[in-house]
């Protein structure tokens, strides 16, 4: 265990320096930001002088980062730690699970759409879906169905049948999606109904 901390915090160094260098800042311009003396970052990004954690925390601020990303700490198995959101094509996706199979939960947002925006094209995949709106209007084209869904509104579909998702206006929309890549479909409990009262 001491091991791996000491071999962390020896890792702690250069990962400065490097972050130092891309965002091409001075050790005076990060002195100026931290508080921190010159010579304390300089002895920091050799390893000559041991981080703590009221170092750590300005340099973090200062770099825009986590801690756990400017010292590369080890997986803890925690998610709110390990699960990173994922951007692509204006899309931000975070996973909120962490099993391999069965159902996946994502939580997406996705941009507004432009007047220049492409006509949508649907497509078809093995598995089966869950869609829950957290704020905005998610438009749903499934096969002949053209459906404009509001927050609290929810809809699930076999992803065989041939589908596109997006927003629905020139805003932003978020929502949850439950998706089963082997056609696993959500199973809601629903309350029992109340007993019926024998008659007297």
């Amino acid at each position: 265990m001491t091991d791996t901390i000491d071999q962390t915090l020896t890792s702690v160094g250069p990962r400065l320096r490097a972050l130092r260098q891309e965002r091409e800042t001075t050790l005076a311009d990060l002195a100026a930001e931290t508080g921190i003396s010159v010579s304390t970052l300089s002895r920091l990004e050799s390893g000559t002088r041991r981080p703590t954690l009221e170092l750590l925390l300005p340099l973090a601020r200062a770099y825009d980062v986590t801690l756990d990303e400017l010292v590369d700490a080890p997986p803890t198995g925690d998610p709110r730690v390990t699960l990173r959101a994922t951007k692509a094509g204006g899309m931000t996706m975070l996973p909120l699970t962490r099993r391999t199979g069965g159902i996946q939960a994502y939580k997406i947002v996705m941009p507004g759409r432009g007047p220049r925006a492409r006509a949508p094209e649907l497509q078809t995949h093995e598995g089966y879906e869950w869609v829950y709106v957290l704020d905005g209007e998610l438009r749903l084209r499934l096969a002949h169905h053209d459906l404009v869904l509001s927050p609290g509104e929810a809809a699930e579909f076999d992803t065989r049948t041939p589908h596109w998702f997006g927003s629905a206006g020139p805003d932003p929309v978020e929502f949850l999606s439950l998706f089963g890549k082997e056609g696993e479909k959500t199973h809601v409990r629903a309350r029992p109904k109340p007993r019926e009262r024998s008659g007297s």
